[in-house]
């Protein structure tokens, strides 16, 4: 990738992220919004939640990306934010990962998105929550520490994903879309933090992992039939 895509992917990452934080108190916003009943929709007060977040800021990456390339790069340039997309798709998995994986561990320390209630005494494999913004002062005490399980799992899920970038994977994204959906799924089974109510029984972040799933094996899906490589020569890293 030249320096001018280079330095032009992090203004627009820059953006995204900014923007990212704004959509993720957005997303809680409508969370809590559903959990009222529809009868109230309060952003200021709102906290803020990863999934919304991340949504958030892929969609304004990919948007000023495309757009904002389209105004940067002209002439005989004007295709080159489209001819390096392929690389950005490739290594942004492990960059979201390890983000996230660190973001857990603040989860942790924060006392937000809690597992369940073990003892109000130390017990092994537990971790202490005394939040009392998040948790009543009745419910102090020791939870099963999902934040920690999950940071975990993103951990070795990013040491997975680079490796597998290292070796000139082309479905590094798929991988991240389908693995990191089956594990929220799961995990959100074993919370019990307050997550904006649910709808058929499933929570809005286990909503979202089937869109993720859908998106992970719909872009396996295409490109199988589009006959796109699975592994990476030199000359194919653009394509």
């Amino acid at each position: 990738m030249s320096e001018d895509v280079q330095d032009f992917s992090f203004f627009c990452t820059v953006i995204a992220i900014a923007l990212g934080f704004v959509c993720a108190k957005f997303y809680q916003a409508i969370y809590d919004w559903i959990d009222s009943g529809f009868n109230y929709f309060d952003f200021e007060n709102a906290g803020i939640t990863a999934m919304g977040g991340f949504i958030g800021g892929a969609l304004f990456f990919i948007l000023f990306y495309f757009f904002g390339g389209k105004l940067i790069f002209k002439g005989k340039n004007k295709d080159v934010p489209v001819e390096n997309f392929n690389t950005i798709l490739r290594v942004a998995p492990c960059c979201i990962t390890i983000a996230h994986a660190f973001g857990r561990i603040g989860c942790a320390f924060a006392g937000c998105c809690h597992g369940k209630f073990v003892s109000k005494t130390k017990v092994p494999f537990t971790i202490f929550n005394g939040n009392t913004e998040i948790v009543s002062r009745a419910d102090v005490g020791y939870y099963t520490p999902v934040q920690l399980y999950e940071s975990l799992f993103l951990f070795a899920l990013f040491a997975i994903l680079t490796i597998l970038y290292f070796k000139r994977s082309n479905i590094t994204m798929h991988i991240y879309l389908i693995a990191y959906a089956i594990w929220r799924f799961i995990i959100e089974i074993f919370r019990t933090d307050e997550r904006g109510g649910t709808l058929f029984g499933m929570s809005p972040s286990q909503w979202q992992s089937v869109v993720f799933l859908l998106a992970g094996v719909g872009l396996l899906v295409f490109y199988i039939k589009a006959k796109k490589p699975f592994w990476l020569n030199e000359k194919e890293n653009k394509s």
